[in-house]
């Protein structure tokens, strides 16, 4: 295995490319955005390995977002690669425009609910086009679920749904040395906690739901996980735990949040979790902030009304809404 790492001017940081060579085939997980440079920087890392975009056989897509699988189409148009990705996210990379159009009305939506003011919408609503235009041509995705293992050479990746930070998001695991390892995408990352609810508004139970990945990936007791972004995570269970409290430690923070300011809505949350924010930090912090109000409500710890969330269990045991 080889690490090619892009660099990313629009999203969080460097991305890593996975490169896989068995038995004369060559497998990429996650591509990079569709950005000139960045498809120069993931040609020549292919021509340090002594190969070119036409060799890959196969991409496994992590997840939807343009940093990981924009460049998707235009391997697979050297290539005749195929592409794979979870079927909750399969519409986005090939750019389904129905997929597309719902992503959007959904946002609006949640825009209104959330109380972004009319110019912060507007500013979001320009950097979520920017994003679309590093978002490159849809590929041909052969949907994948949980259990499935794909093939390639003498070489097998068992595919483990994990939403939560998007609908679809897939980790990689695979054997190595008698270990266990993974490609993890952004479902756990080395220095930041990846943003849930605002990075896909079509997760249900946002919070919860990535709660949920979070223990089932530390029961899978792996040795390395192989994120995104940035270096390996040698400890992947002590990050999770580490994830785990910083969400612990946000439920507190939006409870004060809302006993501050109550009744609150996620853009009155954001304000005082993070202050201001520009670009697509717009849809990021009132994204996790109504996910943390959401999960508060349907454990009774906050009631919504017409005007916002209000407390009705002043004294909660955060503890044991995790």
């Amino acid at each position: 295995m080889e690490v090619i790492a892009l660099s990313n001017d629009e999203f969080e940081g460097e991305n890593n490319v996975y490169v896989l060579e068995s038995d004369g085939e060559v497998a990429l997980v996650d591509t990079g955005t569709a950005v000139p440079n960045v498809r120069s920087q993931l040609e020549a890392g292919l021509a340090a390995l002594d190969h070119d975009l036409a060799d890959v056989t196969m991409i496994a897509l992590t997840h939807w977002h343009p940093d990981h699988a924009a460049l998707a189409g235009a391997i697979q148009d050297s290539s005749g690669a195929t592409v794979y990705a979870h079927e909750a996210d399969a519409p986005l990379v090939e750019r389904d425009p129905d997929a597309e159009q719902a992503k959007r009305e959904r946002q609006l939506e949640l825009f209104e609910e959330w109380g972004v003011p009319p110019d912060e919408r507007a500013e979001v609503i320009e950097a979520l086009d920017e994003g679309l235009d590093v978002s490159g041509e849809g590929a041909t995705v052969t949907p994948i679920r949980d259990g499935e293992v794909l093939r390639f050479g003498e070489c097998a990746l068992r595919v483990f749904h994990a939403p939560g930070h998007t609908a679809g998001l897939c980790c990689f695991e695979f054997s190595r040395d008698g270990r266990r390892e993974a490609f993890v995408g952004d479902a756990i990352l080395p220095e930041y906690t990846p943003n849930v609810c605002g990075a896909d508004i079509r997760v249900e139970r946002p919070l919860e739901t990535y709660i949920e990945t979070l223990y089932r990936l530390a029961d899978r007791n792996l040795a390395v996980a192989w994120p995104g972004h940035r270096d390996a995570i040698e400890q992947p269970g002590e990050r999770i735990t580490e994830i785990l409290a910083h969400h612990r430690e946000r439920t507190r923070q939006v409870i004060e949040a809302v006993r501050a300011a109550e009744p609150a809505d996620a853009w009155a949350v954001s304000e005082r979790l993070f202050g201001d924010l520009s670009g697509i930090h717009i849809l990021h912090g009132p994204g996790e902030s109504y996910a943390h109000l959401d999960h508060l409500q349907r454990h009774g710890v906050l009631d919504r009304t017409g005007e916002g969330y209000v407390l009705v269990e002043p004294e909660p045991d955060v503890a044991s809404l995790f």
